[in-house]
């Protein structure tokens, strides 16, 4: 059977111990399934890898078919983002402990593999958010995130006064240390730590979750995912926005954040019999106590 992917980019955690020949091995693999294979410039550099050809991120996404991520849920984090508008869709693959994102255990990356490529697979689609922050009228920050836009203050600043509302519909005045708004897929991130729900990704929702808020009432809340949320800094000190990893810091009174679903998904492939609540079962080790 011929291959169903043509071009596969390699994107590796580069600063993990012991990666380097992981990758190799991946990149030699893949090119005797008859692929192309191009490495993820930065990965290529910080390891030392030849024989390849190494790709900026744009290029990655306007020439590849296929991305293959190595390392944990932060790396597949990182680049899911930038490639999102390619629709490229991705692999992951775990370096150490098991991800709910990169699923396949480095031990078994030539079994996985192998079937993906040749067109037999799983295929899940996950939503991102869009977000921006709007100072005085003007947009001063805009992003997007595979789990979660979290405002919050700072670590030694106290509380945080916030204003939320969602399609032009007041919902509440917060005082807490923060609100979560998270994806399906960022509910088992932050939002969980933080008492939210686990919410399934084929469900078209929104979770948005206070962080240690100092009124009990205010609890965890699913929305629909074609809203906007607007959250107003009304009070806080050392307020900031992140976009999973990116920060946005001293946001100012006034500001707001607007965090909407994505116009791009992300596109997940899992080998054939991959299980979202195996994954769930085995990250959240729900099987203890079972004889």
């Amino acid at each position: 059977m011929p291959a169903r992917f043509t071009h596969a980019a390699i994107v590796g955690k580069f600063e993990a111990r012991g990666i380097g020949p992981v990758l190799e091995e991946i990149a030699q693999f893949l090119a005797a399934q008859g692929l192309e294979v191009a490495f993820e410039r930065a990965t290529a550099q910080a390891t030392g890898l030849g024989g390849f050809e190494a790709l900026g991120v744009e290029q990655l996404g306007r020439r590849c078919d296929l991305a293959v991520v190595v390392g944990g849920d932060g790396t597949m984090l990182g680049i899911a983002r930038e490639l999102a508008r390619f629709q490229v869709p991705l692999i992951g693959i775990n370096q150490g402990r098991l991800g709910f994102i990169t699923d396949i255990p480095v031990g078994q990356v030539k079994e996985a593999l192998a079937p993906i490529v040749a067109g037999d697979f799983e295929s899940e689609h996950r939503s991102l958010l869009e977000g921006e922050v709007w100072r005085e009228g003007e947009r001063i920050y805009e992003g997007l995130a595979v789990n979660d836009v979290v405002v919050r203050s700072g670590a030694s600043a106290g509380m945080v006064e916030l204003r939320v509302d969602v399609d032009g519909d007041f919902v509440a005045n917060l005082r807490a240390d923060g609100l979560i708004v998270a994806t399906p897929t960022g509910s088992t991130a932050y939002a969980l730590s933080a008492g939210g729900p686990i919410v399934h990704p084929a469900i078209g929702g929104l979770v948005m979750v206070p962080i240690a808020s100092h009124t009990l009432t205010n609890r965890p809340i699913v929305l629909p995912d074609h809203g906007e949320v607007h959250i107003g800094v009304v009070g806080g000190k050392g307020v900031s926005a992140n976009f999973d990893m990116h920060h946005l810091e001293s946001l100012a009174i006034g500001d707001r954040v607007r965090v909407r679903r994505s116009a791009h998904q992300l596109r997940f492939l899992h080998p054939r019999g991959w299980s979202y609540y195996a994954t769930l079962r085995r990250k959240l080790r729900w099987y203890e106590g079972v004889v």
